[in-house]
């Protein structure tokens, strides 16, 4: 929100045109002031207040509510003047914008909508109920730029080296401090080659070098364990993002199907999108 910031420091002080609002008579249509006319309402500004940033929401309320006025004067004193500038161009990015609002709207409901209890346990017991037990693998490695390197290492490390004390001495990445440690994880998580090494591996054993796209790694396998499902309150995050995502597909699947599509598009240039001059001045 543009000069925001700018108001920040200020204290509200909430009027009313004509005498202070009670709070039992504030409403939506609530006039906080008026520019040559035109009205600034308490919806107004608690729609802006919904589109910004965390950071600025948890402001205290004083401050963000007199940021949030200034930002809308500014705003509506210099749309009046637009309004009188408004070109063919203005008016295309507004109904583009009006069109992505009023979709997402719909989509927004729809994502809210499929995420019910009966919903949650049905996904829940679909994905997790019969499944089996998956293997979980406790590793570390050591990650260089070089096959040569890798070889080295692997080799120190057979002569007698500690295999934490040479990931911290040669190894590349993040692990390198708690000596290469990646913590119990399952073999997707992983890139393939860095899994296909593995699942050959027994507790203790120590592989490489192995390339993937990040380098050469030495890996240790120090045991395995066999993962019983999640709880449905582990997952319950995961199954909410996939309700949602599935209800937003199938929804604008079903749309679009539904909808009478006519395409207009032979002879006409992809290129002409890159040209600026089509949407005139």
């Amino acid at each position: 929100m543009p000069k925001l910031a700018k108001y920040l420091g200020s204290v509200a002080v909430i009027l009313a045109m004509g005498g202070a609002v009670h709070a039992e008579e504030v409403k939506a249509d609530t006039v906080v002031a008026t520019v040559n006319g035109t009205q600034i309402t308490l919806g107004h500004m608690a729609s802006v207040r919904e589109s910004l940033p965390p950071q600025y929401q948890q402001l205290p309320d004083d401050v963000l509510f007199e940021g949030i006025l200034e930002q809308l004067i500014q705003q509506t004193a210099l749309a009046e003047i637009g309004q009188d500038m408004m070109t063919h161009r203005d008016e295309i990015a507004l109904e583009v914008d009006r069109r992505a609002y009023l979709a997402n709207s719909v989509l927004e409901r729809t994502a809210g909508g499929a995420v019910t209890d009966d919903a949650l346990k049905a996904a829940y017991e679909a994905k997790y109920a019969n499944a089996e037990p998956t293997r979980e693998y406790n590793a570390a490695h050591i990650i260089v730029e070089t096959e040569e390197d890798a070889a080295r290492i692997k080799k120190e490390i057979e002569d007698g080296l500690d295999f934490g004390e040479a990931a911290k001495q040669y190894s590349t990445d993040g692990a390198a401090p708690n000596g290469g440690d990646l913590g119990w994880f399952g073999l997707e998580a992983m890139v393939k080659p860095f899994s296909d090494a593995l699942a050959e591996m027994k507790d203790g054993e120590v592989k490489g070098p192995v390339q993937t796209e990040f380098g050469w790694h030495v890996v240790k396998l120090m045991e395995t364990r066999l993962a019983e499902a999640p709880t449905m309150e582990e997952v319950r995050a995961e199954l909410e993002g996939d309700l949602r995502q599935a209800a937003v597909e199938k929804r604008v699947t079903e749309t679009v199907e539904k909808a009478k599509v006519e395409k207009m598009t032979e002879g006409v240039d992809p290129a002409l999108l890159k040209d600026a001059a089509i949407l005139g001045e």
